[in-house]
């Protein structure tokens, strides 16, 4: 019999920052291969939604329930959540100055494949396979043995975030705002990822507000949160609703 339990089901999630609360009740669910697009006003809790999800320790739950791959999630470390496939990329991803960008990745490529029972990498292949997925994304070689993001635009950081996503393959990726800062060919890398990850059965939480790119990535719901909880959830009309009106006559029209 097959399951047809989702890949992470969120149910009525709470979280606070502080003495701040953000999330007031989120529920979600995502399967294998779907593709979620999250739009909201500035403050409403998007990437709060994620970096709870990574475990990150500044957002405590206070309420509610995750689960991921027929796990509590929130029962999970940040780091075996990320070995069990869940990957979270930063809206402006940090420097580590002192640590290789080819070091970081190849260790964290390998706490996964010793997850998943496969045999680790070693830096020759590693690099191989890394070098063909950087030119794939437009990043050049000598990025690989540079301090991870030191001294990288902001589209570079991003590009580095894809060609993390692009080797670690997860069973779900949250992306914020992936798109920011990045020129046009960088988003095509972006959406072309996406696809292909997509047809190997991964699944996504995408924040984005760039309408061009949700309408290429293809998504099977959009999802508005507001106020810290799901709004509303539609379709690409309900994207094009928010580009058009904005997210204030959008939650006007809901409470209407």
């Amino acid at each position: 019999m097959t399951s047809t339990e989702p890949l992470l089901k969120v149910d009525a999630l709470r979280v606070d920052v502080g003495e701040r609360n953000v999330l007031k009740s989120v529920s979600l669910a995502v399967d294998p291969g779907q593709l979620l697009v999250l739009m909201g006003a500035n403050g409403s809790g998007k990437s709060t939604l994620g970096l709870t999800l990574a475990g990150h320790p500044r957002y405590r739950v206070s309420g509610g329930s995750a689960s991921f791959a027929g796990g509590d999630l929130l029962a999970m470390a940040p780091e075996e959540r990320a070995r069990a496939g869940l990957f979270v990329s930063f809206q402006a991803p940090p420097e580590i100055p002192g640590v290789k960008n080819n070091l970081f990745i190849r260790t964290a490529l390998n706490a996964v494949r010793g997850a998943r029972g496969e045999a680790p990498l070693d830096a020759f292949d590693f690099l191989e396979e890394a070098r063909a997925a950087a030119r794939h994304l437009g990043l050049p070689d000598a990025m690989l043995g540079r301090p991870v993001n030191d001294g990288f635009s902001g589209g570079e950081r991003k590009r580095n975030e894809l060609l993390q996503l692009s080797l670690l393959a997860p069973r779900l990726a949250v992306l914020d705002e992936a798109d920011s800062g990045m020129d046009v060919d960088g988003v095509r890398a972006l959406v072309a990822l996406v696809r292909d990850l997509r047809a190997a059965g991964s699944a996504f939480i995408v924040v984005s507000h760039y309408q061009q790119l949700i309408e290429s990535l293809e998504p099977d719901a959009v999802l508005r949160l507001d106020q810290g909880c799901i709004a509303e959830t539609g379709d690409l009309t309900l994207a094009a609703q928010i580009a058009r009106t904005g997210f204030v006559r959008a939650a006007a029209s809901q409470g209407a």
